[in-house]
C-alpha cells in the first residue's frame, strides 16, 4: 500500500490534482486503498467544503435596432421577456423540433405567459410570426464563433471565471467543480417524443438556489440585490448547490468534477459491486428460476421481473419525479398493454413482444423468446386485467432492490445492468479483437463491442441532421482514393517493366521501391477510410457514449488498450481520461472484470 501511495504521489503530485481510487489488487501486488487519509464514519463525505457558489448567465439584452420580429407582415417591438423567448424559438428554426405540433403548441403557450397584455392581444397565431431576422442574426454569430482562433475562444470562455467559480476547497484540497455554471434559459427539447418539448426553461435566480458548504467556511455571496433560497451545511452529500427546474420539477445540482477524488471513489465502488456480482450471479439466477415456481404471487412477479432485468438489461422503472407527465416506464412499472404474448412467432416458441417508452421517451421495441415457465407466468399476470393495468401489480422498485440487497450488499437492479453491460463488453472484445489487425480495424472491433452493449441497454439516438451529407462526402473521398490507388498500381506495373528491361539500373530499382511504398500508403489510407465509413454507418442510430461513461468498467477498456497496443486517447478523450484516472493508473494488461 505504501509503495502504491508513493508511486501515485510521485506521478500525480497531491490529491488535489487527481483521484487515486483503489482496486482489489493493484499492479504492484498490494491490496487495499492506495491512501490512508480522510477516513470518515459511514455517511460523512467531507469535513470542510468552501466554494464561491454557481455562476449565473448574463441577463438578456435587447436585439439590435436593425433586427426585427414581424407579426402578420408588420414589425413588432417586443418587451424584453417576450423578445428573449422569441429568440429561443428563432435559434431553432432550422431544426425539425420547430415543425412538430407538440413543440410549437407548448412553446406558444409558454411564450404568451411572458408577453404583456398588449402583446397577447396582438399575437394570437404562431403561424403569422416571422422570426427570420432573429434566426439570421443567430446564424451569423454561430459562423463568427467557428472562425475564431483558439486564443479568441479562450478569451470568450474567460479563464478568470473558471478560476473563481470552477474550483472549491474540499478537506484542504483544491478540487475542480463540474458544472459550476447555471444553465441559461431556453426551450426544453427532451428526447424522443417528449410531451413537454417546446416548454420554456425559465431563468434560474439566486432565490431558487440552495447552497451547501461547511459551517466554518466563507459562505458564497449571491449576486448584488439577491439572496439564496437557503444555506445548508450537509456533509452527507457531495453537491455544492441545487435548485428545481420548472419543466419537469427535477432537482439540478452543482457537483464536483468527474475527475475529483469523491467522484472517482464512487465510480470505483459501483464497478466493484458489479464485479462481486460476477462471483454469485449463477446462484442468484438459480434462485429466481426457483422463485418463478413459488406459490406466492409476489415472489413469482419479482422473479419474472428479475429475469427480464438480467436477460434484457431493462431499467428497473423508478417512480417519476414530481411534475413528470411523460408516459415512460421500466420493468417494474410495465403495463399489460406494453407486452404481447406469442405462442409461436417467426419459428420461435414463447415469444414476448415488448413495446413501450423507456427513459427520456426512447422507444423500447423487442421480440424475445423466453422460457415456458416465464411465458406461463406472464399469461397468469395478465389474466382478467385491462390494458392499462400493471403487469407486476404486487411489485415495485423498492421491493425489488430490497430483495437484491439481501442477496448481495449494495446490489440493485442498476448494478445488474452495469454487470451485464461490462461482462458483454469484455466477452465481445475477446471475440472480436485480433492483434494482427491494423489500428483502424482494432478500433472498429472496440466500437462494435461497445455497440453490442448500447443495443443491449437500448441506447438509441436520432441520426445527425448532417449524416447523409457527411457520408456522401466520405464516400467521395473513398472513390478518389480508389482512383489514386489504381493509378499508383499502374505506375508500379510500368516501373517493374522498366526494371525488367534494364535490370542493372539501380535508379530504376529505387523508383520501383518508391512506387511500392506509394501503393502501400494508398491501400492503408483506403482501408482506414472504409473502416471509418463502416463505423459511422453502424453508429447511425446508436449512442455509444452513455454506456461507455456510465455502465462499462473503464478498467476493461484500459486493459484492452494495453493488450492491443492501442493508444488510450483513441478510446477516451482528455476529460474522460481524467474522469477515469483511477482506472488508468491502477489497471494492468491482465485485468479481468
Amino acid at each position: 500500500t505504501i509503495r502504491c501511495l508513493q508511486r501515485c504521489f510521485t506521478k500525480f503530485g497531491s490529491m488535489s490534482n487527481r483521484p487515486h481510487i483503489p482496486q482489489t489488487t493493484c499492479k504492484h501486488g498490494s491490496s487495499g486503498p492506495p491512501w490512508e487519509e480522510d477516513k470518515y464514519e459511514d455517511g460523512i463525505k467531507w469535513k470542510f467544503l468552501e466554494h464561491r457558489g454557481p455562476f449565473f448567465p448574463p441577463e438578456y439584452q435587447h436585439l439590435p435596432d436593425n433586427v426585427n420580429f414581424y407579426y402578420n407582415g408588420k414589425v413588432v417591438k417586443l418587451g424584453l421577456a417576450a423578445e428573449e423567448v422569441a429568440l429561443f424559438f428563432a435559434q431553432m428554426l432550422d431544426h425539425e423540433y420547430t415543425t412538430k405540433d407538440v413543440f410549437r403548441n407548448n412553446f406558444f403557450k409558454d411564450w404568451r405567459k411572458e408577453m404583456t397584455l398588449e402583446e397577447r392581444v396582438l399575437i394570437s397565431d404562431l403561424n403569422k410570426c416571422d422570426f427570420r431576422e432573429l434566426h439570421t442574426m443567430h446564424k451569423e454569430k454561430v459562423e463568427a464563433r467557428k472562425v475564431m482562433s483558439k486564443e479568441e475562444k479562450l478569451v470568450r470562455t474567460n479563464q478568470k471565471i473558471v478560476e473563481e467559480y470552477g474550483f472549491c476547497i474540499l478537506d484542504h484540497h483544491r478540487e475542480r467543480i463540474g458544472n459550476f455554471k447555471i444553465e441559461p434559459p431556453g426551450l426544453f427539447r427532451g428526447r424522443g417524443e417528449h410531451p413537454k418539448q417546446g416548454m420554456l426553461k425559465k431563468r434560474i435566480q439566486p432565490e431558487d438556489v440552495i447552497i451547501n458548504c461547511a459551517k466554518k467556511s466563507c459562505i458564497p455571496e449571491p449576486p448584488a440585490g439577491h439572496h439564496w433560497k437557503e444555506v445548508r451545511h450537509d456533509n452527507t452529500v457531495t453537491w455544492l448547490a441545487s435548485w428545481t427546474e420548472n419543466v419537469q420539477g427535477s432537482c439540478k445540482y452543482v457537483m464536483l468534477n468527474p475527475s475529483s477524488k469523491l467522484k472517482g471513489e464512487k465510480d470505483w465502488e459501483k464497478y466493484e459491486v458489479a464485479r462481486r456480482l460476477k462471483s454469485c450471479v449463477n446462484g442468484i439466477r438459480q434462485q429466481y428460476q426457483q422463485d418463478i415456481k413459488s406459490k406466492q404471487m409476489e415472489t413469482r412477479q419479482r422473479a419474472v421481473a428479475l429475469y427480464f432485468i438480467d436477460k434484457l438489461a431493462l431499467r428497473a422503472g423508478n417512480e417519476k419525479e414530481e411534475g413528470e407527465t411523460a408516459d415512460t416506464v421500466g420493468c417494474c412499472s410495465l403495463r399489460v398493454e406494453h407486452i404481447t404474448l406469442h405462442d409461436l412467432l417467426e419459428d420461435k416458441d414463447c415469444v414476448v413482444e415488448f413495446d413501450f417508452l423507456g427513459k427520456d421517451c426512447i422507444r423500447y421495441y423487442n421480440k424475445v423468446p423466453v422460457t415456458k415457465r416465464v411465458f406461463k407466468n406472464l399469461k397468469l399476470f395478465m389474466k382478467n386485467k385491462e390494458p392499462g393495468d400493471d403487469l407486476f401489480d404486487r411489485l415495485n422498485t423498492c421491493l425489488l432492490n430490497k430483495h437484491l440487497s439481501s442477496l448481495l450488499p449494495g446490489l440493485t437492479a442498476k448494478v445488474f445492468r452495469t454487470f451485464n453491460a461490462s461482462i458483454t463488453l469484455q466477452e465481445q472484445l475477446q471475440q472480436l479483437s485480433n492483434m494482427t489487425d491494423n489500428p483502424a480495424e482494432k478500433l472498429l472491433s472496440y466500437n462494435r463491442a461497445n455497440r453490442a452493449v448500447a443495443v443491449l441497454c437500448n441506447h438509441q439516438r436520432v441520426p445527425p441532421k448532417t449524416f447523409d451529407q457527411s457520408m456522401a462526402n466520405l464516400q467521395s473521398k473513398i472513390d478518389g482514393r480508389r482512383e489514386q490507388l489504381a493509378l499508383a498500381k499502374s505506375e508500379l506495373k510500368l516501373a517493374k517493366k522498366e526494371v525488367k528491361a534494364h535490370s542493372s539500373d539501380s535508379k530504376l530499382q529505387a523508383v520501383v521501391e518508391r512506387k511500392k511504398k506509394a501503393v502501400q500508403r494508398c491501400e492503408e489510407q483506403l482501408m482506414k477510410m472504409e473502416v471509418q465509413a463502416t463505423n459511422r454507418e453502424e453508429n447511425k442510430q446508436i449512442a455509444l457514449g452513455t454506456s461507455k461513461l456510465n455502465y462499462l468498467d473503464p478498467r476493461i477498456s484500459v486493459a484492452w488498450c494495453k493488450n492491443m497496443e492501442v493508444p488510450l486517447d483513441k478510446i477516451y478523450n482528455k476529460s474522460q481520461r481524467d474522469k477515469f484516472a483511477w482506472a488508468v493508473d491502477m489497471t494492468g494488461a491482465d485485468f479481468i472484470f
